[in-house]
């Protein structure tokens, strides 16, 4: 009988034990996976059940609410933000955030040929309060900078601009398509520490020349996100109205 070479007999061999040793983690890891998908249904389980127990609190408290958004986020549910569907049914709050995208279109799009669409949250936090106390039916929940940054997501598919933006220390939102460049960011970034911009300002704390100073003023100003005053003691004086309150 004809014996095969050593070498081949170890490569069966090999390749043997490589598929024997896939099979078992290929077992292995479908055990874990069913295992995971078993702790992840009885979590969601018990998830709807907490949603039920505490329908009025999510509805009516913010802080809670916000607590239950994270929650359900780390296993991948987005309750509020869906207006149809078992969780809608549930919580009955299907169409807050969407309600509450419609205000935020309204807020930032009155005040927009005052602050060439840039808001710093806060400030539109205020507006919408006095907008929904004011409104039809009284007063409504009670929102919080979570609730208006989730609405925001909301509105993405319109393609309106509609954007959440970190200026320095300071959540600013967009309601306009166009996006600040590199320097408009800069003299924003600069104007929350010194209040208000001029040329002297600007050459010290920046380092720019006079021309590139004098660029990024205009888009400015061509963007509506600055005011002049030319009766300023240095020079023109240039005003971020997006960092004071205008109807106060």
């Amino acid at each position: 009988m004809r014996r095969r070479p050593a070498g081949i007999a170890h490569a069966q061999q090999r390749t043997k034990l490589d598929r024997d040793f896939q099979q078992i983690g290929d077992n292995i890891a479908a055990k874990e996976l069913e295992q995971l998908q078993k702790q992840l249904d009885t979590f969601k389980e018990n998830l709807q059940e907490f949603a039920r127990k505490h329908r009025k609190d999510i509805r009516k408290d913010p802080t809670f609410r916000a607590h239950f958004q994270r929650m359900c986020a780390n296993i991948g549910v987005d309750p509020l933000a869906s207006n149809k569907g078992f969780w809608a049914d549930l919580l009955g709050v299907g169409d807050f955030y969407y309600e509450l995208g419609i205000q935020i279109i309204e807020s930032c799009i009155a005040t927009r040929s005052r602050d060439g669409g840039l808001t710093e949250i806060n400030e539109l936090q205020r507006r919408l309060d006095i907008m929904r106390r004011n409104g039809k039916g009284g007063k409504q929940q009670e929102i919080t900078e979570d609730d208006i940054v989730r609405a925001i997501r909301t509105l993405k598919p319109l393609s309106g601009g509609f954007e959440v933006i970190p200026i320095g220390n300071r959540k600013m939102i967009r309601s306009v398509p166009k996006e600040l460049d590199k320097d408009q960011s800069a003299l924003l970034l600069l104007a929350q520490k010194t209040e208000y911009l001029n040329i002297n300002i600007i050459r010290n704390e920046l380092g720019w020349n006079d021309t590139r100073i004098k660029n990024a003023l205009d888009h400015l100003l061509q963007d509506g996100l600055a005011w002049i005053d030319e009766q300023g003691e240095d020079g023109d004086t240039y005003w971020i109205p997006s960092y004071f309150h205008l109807d106060e």
